[in-house]
């Protein structure tokens, strides 16, 4: 094993998790309590996970061919190794079909976020993309670490501002600052941040929550072990919710997968569409489901 993302102490607590201020499946608010934590101090980088991949000669989901037995009725042409990527329309448009700015890409994977065009040129430091569940998995094994639960990632991510709307407090912009990687502009074809890293940013660009955490909102969405529920009220049973997530499509994915709780927003979260760049916020997503803007951090029981 090569060396990984350093990890920072949690301490433990008492979470309230949720919020009854925006979606519905962020309510009701419930009582957890969760134990002392390490956490990776950002969300997996490119380099680190090329440095598992030499290891073990991992291929991810997003590479292999999809079995037609999962894709019932699906075109032969369409069963092909890639991945989902967000496209920029090219001007205004109705925000009530994600098929608008999201695509299905043959080839698209970790290494080329964008289709076989692109590369991972620059963007060592940036979160890894387009890795599924089973892929986020294997990592942390290999690392010798695991995924979070959903209380135990929003408990880091509220980095002991418990109730707070935003992991740095309640205002978006406090004195006007930039504190994460978010939609800025008219979401889903005119983007102000673009210009200066692209959609995803290099890891530790914004400032850290209070337990030290980057981009624990904003940047990529993070994969959690917990399986989705439409809310909270059953303590995370297996409950499953059929309507696909605005912010999280499910493009060539298997029909019948199960859904697991991502968590944290992402560059294409915008308050216009998709206020979902909180520690509160939460969707479902297919867990053989690989997209351009979800990625993962690990965590280690102490």
């Amino acid at each position: 094993m090569s060396a990984t993302a350093a990890m920072l102490p949690v301490p433990a607590g008492a979470l309230r998790m949720g919020s009854e201020d925006f979606y519905p499946e962020e309510r009701p608010l419930r009582e957890v309590s969760v134990e002392p934590l390490q956490v990776d101090e950002h969300p997996v980088t490119n380099a680190e996970f090329r440095r598992f991949v030499k290891d073990t000669n991992h291929v991810t989901v997003a590479e292999q061919e999809p079995d037609a037995a999962d894709f019932l009725g699906a075109r032969p042409e369409d069963l092909v190794p890639g991945s989902v990527v967000f496209t920029p329309t090219r001007g205004p448009v109705p925000l009530d079909d994600w098929r608008r700015w999201w695509r299905w890409q043959p080839g698209a994977h970790w290494r080329q976020p964008e289709g076989p065009d692109s590369s991972l040129h620059g963007r060592d430091l940036h979160p890894v993309v387009h890795v599924a569940h089973e892929d986020a998995a294997a990592y942390a094994a290999w690392a010798g670490k695991r995924l979070p639960s959903e209380p135990e990632w929003e408990w880091a991510a509220c980095g002991g501002l418990v109730g707070a709307r935003y992991a740095w407090g309640e205002e978006f912009l406090p004195r006007g600052k930039v504190m994460a990687n978010t939609w800025h502009g008219d979401f889903p074809w005119r983007n102000e941040l673009v210009h200066k890293h692209g959609l995803t940013s290099p890891v530790k660009s914004y400032p850290p929550n209070g337990y030290g955490l980057y981009d624990v909102t904003g940047n990529v969405w993070e994969w959690t072990n917990t399986r989705w529920s439409v809310d909270h009220a059953d303590g995370h049973a297996d409950a499953l919710d059929d309507k696909p997530s605005c912010c999280s499509p499910s493009i060539n994915v298997p029909d019948e997968q199960v859904e697991l709780t991502i968590k944290g927003g992402s560059h294409l979260c915008a308050p216009s569409y998709c206020h979902r760049y909180r520690p509160a916020a939460r969707q479902a997503h297919g867990m053989r489901s690989a997209t351009s803007h979800l990625g993962f951090r690990c965590v280690r029981d102490v």
